[in-house]
């Protein structure tokens, strides 16, 4: 099901930063697992981070740890991801997801998701 919206993508330069936001629409995900996932051309739908409904426990794929955090705010009904140190291989469309359960690294078994946004990283 699709109700979640994402903002905050565009184009920056090697180095910079971006602030991912993704809000609930039509309902509040305060006791949902969030998460984000990015897709390159001709790549596959990879995990990038995803925090428990509780805000408890976050996981982080190798290739962003360090750099991205993922954090929640349920009385705003919105999660985000942070992007600092951005890399041209950073480059693609992000998607939030959110399930009642789910927090790993399987895209599909995420109940909710958004459309996307695009991040372009310029060398």
């Amino acid at each position: 099901q699709v109700q979640l919206v994402e903002s905050g993508g565009g184009l920056v330069q090697a180095g910079g930063s971006l602030r991912l936001s993704c809000a609930g629409s039509g309902r509040t995900f305060n006791n949902y697992a969030v998460g984000w996932f990015r897709q390159a051309p001709g790549r596959e739908r990879d995990f990038v981070a995803a925090i428990t409904w509780t805000g408890e426990k976050t996981s982080y794929a190798d290739s962003v740890k360090g750099r991205f955090t993922i954090s929640r705010d349920n009385a705003k009904n919105t999660k985000y991801l942070q992007m600092n140190s951005l890399k041209p291989e950073d480059t693609a469309v992000y998607y939030c997801v959110a399930d009642p359960w789910y927090s790993g690294t399987d895209y599909n078994l995420y109940e909710y998701w958004g459309q996307g946004t695009q991040v372009t990283v310029s060398s």
